[in-house]
């Protein structure tokens, strides 16, 4: 495997900017460090629940997260997840709830990470990926996979303890391949999943299976998917992907076939194109663009060579 350099696009991975938050790991087990950070006049907190946030617009025409003290903040103890500290020393932490809590002012809004993470700065971005992985982990690992009692949470979130059988269970992130195909005349591969609305396209995915490498899983991916062969493969970018733990592992690869048979079963359609014929598509509506704080997005723009279309899409 060889890594990809991208000399034509300047734009960054959405979620991979550097957030300028130290994440201090050292600190979650330090229950009087925590307690003390809690209660400190400049920490601050946002609640996350069901994979949403509360947003709102600045004076300025700036996006935030809705944040507050910590002394103003909902109670929850079992649910209060440290994220880590900026610069200025400032600690942040994320409230695990049902539901979110309502504004007085009525101007925030709730928010997944699709629409959030394209209009947040990199540190608010960088908070929420955070807590909406948590949040994800948490809701759906309550129970101890060794022996079925309930866990209790440790490591101010990122550690759950079974107090039955001694286990201790950490936060899932499952890799996955997403990558650019293209062949010997530089056209490159899309595909249409089968639950996607008619004329969306983007690149081909999915996950590494036990006992592979990343670039196998490339090469089967793209094989069982719509039937074409790849040989070499170049590492692009990762971008985390809490939808709901996956590591989004970004490649472009040269096919060695260029016949389509598509499996029916994950990919309903697939077409080559050309850099002329994708363009004509998109001006003519055929082909809708992936979204795009997707790394598909990204990765198909360094063959196209611009930025794809954004009308209507995020």
């Amino acid at each position: 495997m060889t890594t990809w350099t991208d000399h034509t696009a300047d734009r960054p991975i959405s979620l991979t900017a550097p957030s300028g938050i130290d994440r201090a790991a050292h600190h979650r087990l330090d229950e009087a460090w925590l307690a003390a950070a809690w209660s400190h006049p400049t920490t601050r907190c946002f609640v996350v629940s069901g994979g949403q946030v509360l947003i709102d617009e600045t004076p300025d025409g700036r996006t935030e997260l809705v944040m507050t003290p910590s002394f103003e903040a909902p109670l929850t103890e079992a649910h209060r997840y440290f994220l880590g500290i900026d610069e200025e020393g400032v600690s942040y932490f994320a409230l695990q709830k049902d539901s979110l809590p309502g504004r007085i002012d009525q101007s925030a809004r709730p928010a997944g990470l699709r629409e959030a993470g394209l209009l947040l700065s990199p540190r608010d971005a960088g908070l929420m990926v955070h807590a909406v992985g948590l949040e994800n982990w948490q809701r759906t690992h309550r129970f101890c996979s060794r022996c079925g009692e309930r866990t209790v949470i440790a490591a101010a979130g990122h550690i759950r303890r079974c107090q039955a059988c001694g286990a201790e269970h950490y936060p899932r992130t499952d890799p996955a391949v997403i990558m650019a195909v293209t062949d010997e005349e530089d056209r490159i591969l899309l595909g249409r999943q089968v639950h996607w609305p008619e004329g969306r396209f983007s690149t081909l995915a999915g996950f590494v299976e036990p006992g592979e490498s990343i670039e196998q899983a490339v090469r089967r991916e793209v094989c069982e998917e719509v039937g074409v062969t790849v040989g070499p493969v170049e590492y692009v970018a990762s971008q985390p992907w809490p939808f709901p733990s996956s590591l989004m592992l970004g490649f472009m690869a040269r096919a060695t076939s260029t016949e389509i048979d598509v499996d029916g079963d994950e990919i309903h359609e697939a077409r080559w194109f050309s850099r002329e014929e994708l363009h004509a598509a998109f001006e003519s509506g055929e082909v809708l663009p992936p979204y795009g704080i997707s790394i598909a997005a990204r990765l198909i723009e360094m063959w196209y060579g611009k930025p794809l279309p954004t009308r209507g899409f995020v």
